[in-house]
């Protein structure tokens, strides 16, 4: 969510004009205007990011009323003596009286991603409204006229949500995820071992990718054990039972280790029906 405090810079900074000569802020300027295109395309692809990213875009950071702000004071655009400026392409460009009412790719970016984080299949029910933001998305119907929906006509459909949440009054917050993934074991792990990583690559080296031939032993060790009956029997909740009468078993069948008795008694005479499975997992006849 770095990019969300590189968006605000616009909204905290006065616009700064190309020719202030101010290197650090043009560059600051610049990453906001690139973290803007950045936003729009996490955007596009939400349904393959975790479900906490559009949870924090949303009622987080509320990134639509951010996006919002944007659109009222653009801070790519600004007058000069009497002149239109617009930031395109990575400079300052005099816009024509003609020209005025076409969308920049900037602008193009940031109602696109109003549409998305609106309308889109992963934000639709997830944006929590109240008074406060409700009035701050509906500020965009102001902005919708028929030269813009002409030039981006998937915006009508944006017009039409618009005009139906100004009729809904804002319904009791029901929180719809009730766990939310967060990224704290990754931090926590990056924040213990910031100075560690050369030492746990060669570690890891030695270890895993060259491991010695004991290691190899240890490790096919491990795995057998892994297939021990005994141990599963270990883990068992439930005593065995006979496979015949159902009483307790103790005793098990020494071929194919998988049917269980109470006596001798009981194994002689389930072998009729046991003689076929037992064959199969023994591996011979008898």
């Amino acid at each position: 969510m770095q990019k969300l405090s590189l968006i605000r810079f616009f909204l905290i900074f006065p616009l700064l004009f190309a020719g202030s000569g101010c290197s650090r802020s043009k560059l600051q300027f610049d990453i906001g205007v690139k973290s803007v295109s950045i936003l729009r395309y996490i955007t596009d692809h939400l349904e393959s990011l975790p479900l906490s990213v559009a949870t924090r875009m949303l009622n987080t950071h509320d990134v639509p009323c951010l996006l919002v702000q944007l659109v009222e004071d653009p801070p790519w655009r600004c007058h000069k003596d009497g002149k239109m400026y617009k930031f395109e392409d990575g400079k300052w460009q005099e816009i024509m009286p003609s020209e005025r009412l076409r969308l920049s790719r900037l602008e193009g970016q940031v109602w696109i991603a109003l549409f998305n984080l609106l309308l889109g299949p992963q934000c639709i029910n997830k944006y929590t409204y109240n008074d406060n933001n409700k009035g701050q998305i509906l500020k965009l119907r102001g902005f919708m006229t028929e030269v813009i929906l002409d030039q981006m006509p998937s915006l009508c459909d944006l017009q039409r949500y618009l005009e139906q949440l100004s009729m809904m009054e804002p319904a009791a917050h029901k929180s719809g995820l009730l766990l939310e993934q967060v990224p704290e074991v990754y931090e926590k792990l990056l924040l213990e071992n910031d100075s560690k990583w050369a030492a746990i690559a060669k570690h890891q080296v030695k270890t895993v990718f060259n491991p010695s031939e004991e290691d190899i032993r240890e490790q096919a060790k491990r795995f057998a054990e892994t297939y021990n009956f005994d141990v599963i029997e270990s883990l068992m909740s439930d005593p065995p039972k006979c496979a015949l009468c159902g009483d307790a078993a103790s005793k098990r069948c020494s071929r194919c280790k998988n049917e269980w008795y109470c006596g001798r008694e009981c194994q002689v005479k389930h072998w009729s029906k046991h003689k076929i499975a037992c064959n199969i997992v023994g591996g011979e006849d008898r």
